[in-house]
């Protein structure tokens, strides 16, 4: 039977989060206290257009929610710094014949009494009001984001503003991202932001040991991928975290691969890149597997080797250490396996230095998880050493990913032909502790023992049902 345990959550419905409104005050104080004198604008952009006059699904900007669980398109929210620190929202005003048809508003009150802001304004007036709020702060946080006329207006705003102070004071001179102020604030998670990833890392745990038992030769990618979406909104989750990834076969050496229409067959690999989203926070994990009852030779040799690489990486992941530590673990192991595999030639150091290793594994070991896929926080440090820039050190209630892979795409030159078209990827969401590390997504089977007795399982089920 297979060794892994399945989350004790497994099955339950995890509810909608409830509005918390001194969670985001608390963190609105915080930021206060590192602005001094300055300006922070955060923005929710419109909503997309899907076709013609459909949209996609709304989902706020990451800061935004953070900083005051504000879910609806078209805000703005200004904190401004100083002796009596403001926190001001630009909201759409209420609708009754657009509520009939898109839903509930906050509106104008309802940004003062129900999320706490100390003035609002609609957002139509947004040009008229903002200047006054910038011609006091030498420096604004801004996010230049993909809306480009909105961009524009801000910068509009800022120039007209020391237009109007130059000669009576100091003027808004600087805008700086808003990356260093709140992305350092995120990087470390509440006890609030940890129990939603725990519940996104659980959702999205049974989603892929839902598909891991449930694919079958001659299914198409989407069918398996329809499979994760069913976990993901049964247990809660407001979907997906970003696009699944279900790639068999040679589609599995693409990295973005989400095109998710080929038939699965019987002795491919299926790799699976999938994450939930619960309450605005994300999970992600890779798997890999047969599509048949086992690993071919050749494609357990890679498996096993990028496994070990991954379990080294995860043992790197301490308090203290460099971000890029657990990757610079991930590659020596991989460089070592694939030269004793006969796939890289040189000595480590040679190929390490020249490397020739990119052909086979071209990222990194991991990212920054968290409200983004990729989460907002820089992955180095002001300090420097030698003229080089540091990476951050890794703090407990950080979360990064692990995801070491080989990948053996066709066409690239004096790959043997038994290892044409296999695609690896494992990958686990990893909090930081006090004292070492938890692996949030280990109730998803990755040992090949475990792997195989459950698609030997599933295999021979189904062959008793036909």
């Amino acid at each position: 039977m297979p060794k892994h345990r399945p989350s004790n959550h497994f099955g339950e419905v995890f509810p909608p989060v409830p509005f918390d409104a001194e969670r985001y005050a608390k963190r609105r104080r915080q930021v206060f206290r590192q602005l001094g004198e300055d300006v922070l604008l955060l923005y929710n952009p419109p909503e997309a257009h899907r076709t013609h006059d459909l949209f996609y699904r709304y989902r706020p900007d990451s800061d935004v929610y953070y900083l005051t669980g504000f879910e609806e398109p078209e805000a703005v929210v200004l904190l401004v710094g100083g002796p009596c620190p403001r926190f001001i929202m630009f909201v759409r005003p209420r609708d009754p014949e657009r509520e009939m048809w898109d839903g509930l508003r906050a509106g104008v009150e309802g940004a003062v009494t129900c999320y706490g802001a100390d003035e609002a304004f609609p957002i139509e007036s947004f040009d008229a009001e903002i200047g006054r709020y910038l011609e006091h702060a030498r420096t604004l946080y801004f996010k230049f984001g993909r809306d480009e006329q909105f961009n524009q207006r801000v910068l509009t705003a800022f120039r007209a503003a020391a237009r109007r102070r130059h000669r009576q004071g100091p003027a808004p001179g600087i805008i700086r991202d808003t990356l260093p102020l709140l992305g350092r604030m995120r990087l470390v998670k509440d006890a609030d932001e940890l129990l939603r990833m725990r519940r996104a890392a659980d959702i999205a745990a049974e989603a892929h040991l839902r598909a891991m038992e449930r694919a079958r030769p001659g299914q198409y990618e989407f069918e398996v991928e329809a499979e994760l979406e069913y976990v993901f909104r049964k247990r809660g989750a407001l979907g997906s975290s970003y696009t699944s990834i279900v790639g068999s076969g040679p589609n599995a050496t693409i990295l973005h691969y989400n095109t998710n229409n080929s038939r699965l067959r019987d002795g491919d690999l299926l790799l699976i890149d999938a994450g939930a989203e619960y309450g605005y926070y994300a999970s992600d994990i890779t798997r890999t597997f047969p599509v048949g009852r086992r690993f071919t030779p050749a494609q357990r040799d890679i498996y096993d080797l990028v496994l070990q690489a991954q379990k080294a990486a995860i043992a790197a992941v301490q308090p203290g250490a460099r971000f890029n530590a657990y990757h610079e673990v991930a590659l020596d192991t991989l460089i070592d396996g694939l030269r004793h595999l006969r796939l890289l030639s040189g000595s480590h150091d040679e190929i390490r230095e020249l490397r020739t290793y990119l052909k086979y594994y071209m990222h990194r070991a991991g990212h920054w998880l968290g409200s983004d896929v990729h989460d907002a926080c820089t992955y180095f440090t002001a300090e420097t050493h030698d003229g080089q820039y540091l990476y951050e050190k890794l703090r407990p209630g950080c979360v990064v990913t692990v995801e070491p892979g080989l990948y053996f795409a066709p066409g690239v030159n004096d790959t043997p032909e038994h290892y044409i078209g296999i695609g690896v990827r494992i990958e686990d969401d990893v909090l930081v502790t006090r004292t070492g590390n938890e692996v949030l997504t280990a109730a998803v089977p990755k040992e090949v023992a475990d792997i195989e007795a459950i698609r030997c399982a599933a295999l021979t089920e189904e062959g008793n049902h036909a």
